[in-house]
């Protein structure tokens, strides 16, 4: 049995879900999010949590078992709370500004760089160089957030670049500390 498909996931209050065949719709104080589900993996609601089930013992079976109950459990964590992930921009003159729900980046192009924010997703600028990424869906957050960050990725010699907040950057010595030793 999988380690992470047996373990029911729990309904909060105000989370409502509606099973339609194969289809799970779970809808929250934050949205609404779709999931068809897998026909080898069968689910059910009862006492305010949602277990999962597979037909058989088949290595594509046990995958799908966990990753259904992943995908569920993110979902109505989203709805419920939602999720957020912050990006930093690091290096002179680099900065962010608020342009209705999207976003223009200065980051060192000879052009400003425009970022459109999705359906289901905010973009929001704090100060001039943080950007908060929201939603209620996982992927679609995670997403925007990686697409943002690839527009200038750190630099590993100077550390200038979009990173995540908190994340950590090995800069890597330059040719002159190789002449020194």
């Amino acid at each position: 049995m999988s380690r992470i498909g047996k373990m029911p996931i729990p309904i909060p209050n105000g989370v409502d879900i509606s099973i339609d065949g194969q289809r799970v719709t779970v809808k929250g104080p934050r949205g609404e999010l779709t999931h068809v589900v897998h026909p080898r993996i069968s689910f059910e609601v009862a006492n305010l949590e949602i277990a999962i089930t597979r037909s058989s013992d088949v290595p594509n079976d046990r995958a799908l078992h966990g990753l259904t109950r992943a995908l569920l459990s993110n979902m109505v964590n989203g709805v419920n709370e939602g999720y957020q992930k912050n990006l930093e921009l690091v290096g002179v003159g680099y900065r962010a500004q608020q342009n209705g729900d999207d976003v223009v980046l200065q980051v060192g192009f000879s052009h400003p760089v425009d970022v459109v924010a999705p359906a289901g997703v905010a973009l929001t600028v704090e100060g001039n160089n943080r950007i908060h990424v929201e939603g209620v869906d996982k992927q679609s957050v995670g997403e925007i957030a990686a697409r943002i960050r690839r527009i200038r990725p750190p630099n590993k010699y100077t550390g200038k670049g979009i990173r995540y907040s908190g994340e950590q950057i090995r800069l890597r010595p330059g040719k002159a500390a190789g002449r020194r030793a």
